[in-house]
C-alpha cells in the first residue's frame, strides 16, 4: 500500500478523543520519566496534573522540588516508605500502600484533573498491597477525558489489555552495572 494510500485509510478513521490509561513498565529506566514527560507537555496546557508516588517517600527526589514551583496546576503526593523490598514491617508498608490507593481513587472520581499519574503502583499490586480487580473497576468508571499514568515493572497481564497505550522499557545498558551510583536530577 502506497503512503498516499495510507493517508486516506487513516483520514477516514474514526477521529476518537478520550482519556487514555497509559501504562509505562519494563526493567529499563525511563517509566517516571515518561510521565513527568507527559506531565510537563500538558502543563504547558494549563492541565491539572496529580502524581501519587507508591514506593518513594523516604527522600525527596528532584521532581517533588520541582512540583511546588508548578502548584498550583501540578500537585506530587509522596505516599511510599521506601523501597518495599528493603522493608522491615510489610504490614506497614501495605497499609501506607493502601492509603495511598484511597487518595488515589479520590484524585481519580473527582473530576478535578486533566492527568492522575500512579508512579510505581505495578509495585503495590504484584506484591498483593492493593487489589488488582479494584485498579481495574476504578480505571473503567474513570472520568471519560481524564488520562490516568501507570508506571512500574512488570504491569499485569490484565492492566496491559485493558490499557489504551503501553510501552515496555528495555534496559539495555546502565551506569549502576558498572558501579556508578544514582545521580540527582538524572535518577532522582
Amino acid at each position: 500500500m502506497t503512503s498516499r494510500a495510507n493517508a486516506k485509510k487513516d483520514q477516514q478513521r474514526p477521529r476518537i478523543k478520550k482519556g487514555l490509561v497509559i501504562v509505562n513498565t519494563g526493567d529499563g529506566k525511563g517509566k517516571t520519566t515518561a510521565a513527568l514527560g507527559v506531565a510537563l507537555r500538558a502543563l504547558g496546557y494549563d492541565f491539572k496534573v496529580s502524581m501519587i508516588q507508591f514506593i518513594k517517600g523516604q527522600w525527596k527526589p528532584g521532581e517533588v522540588r520541582m512540583a511546588s514551583k508548578l502548584a498550583p496546576n501540578f500537585e506530587i503526593v509522596p505516599m511510599g516508605l521506601g523501597f518495599t523490598w528493603l522493608s522491615k514491617d510489610l504490614d506497614r508498608d501495605k497499609a501506607q500502600a493502601q492509603n495511598g490507593w484511597k487518595l488515589a481513587k479520590e484524585k481519580i472520581e473527582s473530576g478535578k484533573y486533566n492527568i492522575v499519574i500512579l508512579d510505581e503502583l505495578t509495585y503495590a499490586i504484584n506484591y498483593g498491597f492493593i487489589n488488582l480487580e479494584e485498579v481495574l473497576h476504578t480505571l473503567k468508571r474513570k472520568p471519560e477525558m481524564l488520562h490516568v499514568i501507570i508506571t512500574g515493572r512488570n504491569a499485569p497481564k490484565e492492566l496491559v489489555e485493558m490499557a489504551d497505550l503501553v510501552t515496555e522499557m528495555k534496559l539495555v545498558k546502565h551506569p549502576y552495572e558498572m558501579g556508578v551510583v544514582a545521580q540527582h536530577g538524572i535518577d532522582f
